[in-house]
């Protein structure tokens, strides 16, 4: 399942400031037209939660995921998500990554919001991600922090 949306740039609250339409962006789950490579530059350089992520483990994981593009009006990729679902129950948003130069555009708050709808006929029981420091612009599109934290667990790696 392929979805695309359309829209005028626009603030982080939603608000058109943008070209009178000059500038628009697209955000489409065909996987055939994310730009692995630069996805890969963003996170293992860029994205402080990835750095030092391998080609191999960037590509294993988005293979396994439902990916998000967000392609500027040139049609080059300017931001990327990645959701891991079983499309029944649950969700996990991450690697949510906006290109610096396109940051300030609202396109965090549009790509969130795409992820949102797109896997709203799913109706998840849960769809978690963790920030560091974008809980205003979740909460934007209707996250919030857990209820009661005690009762998730991890397993993690670097226990």
């Amino acid at each position: 399942m392929t979805s695309m949306t359309r829209s005028e740039d626009a603030n982080e609250n939603g608000n058109g400031n943008g070209n009178q339409g000059a500038d628009r962006y697209e955000i489409d789950t065909d996987p055939d037209r994310i730009d692995i490579g630069l996805v890969h530059h963003w996170l293992s350089t860029d994205a402080f939660w990835a750095r030092g992520r391998s080609r191999d483990l960037v590509e294993r994981s988005m293979g396994g995921s439902l990916n998000f593009g967000v392609y500027g009006p040139d049609g080059a990729q300017v931001a990327y998500a990645r959701v891991v679902t079983d499309r029944a129950t649950f969700a996990w948003l991450c690697d949510v990554y906006v290109d610096p130069a396109h940051r300030g555009r609202g396109l965090g708050v549009r790509l969130a919001t795409a992820v949102r709808d797109h896997l709203a006929p799913y109706e998840l029981k849960r769809i978690l991600l963790a920030t560091l420091d974008a809980h205003e612009l979740y909460a934007k599109v209707g996250f919030v922090p857990v209820t009661d934290p005690t009762m998730l667990m991890a397993l993690s790696a670097e226990q």
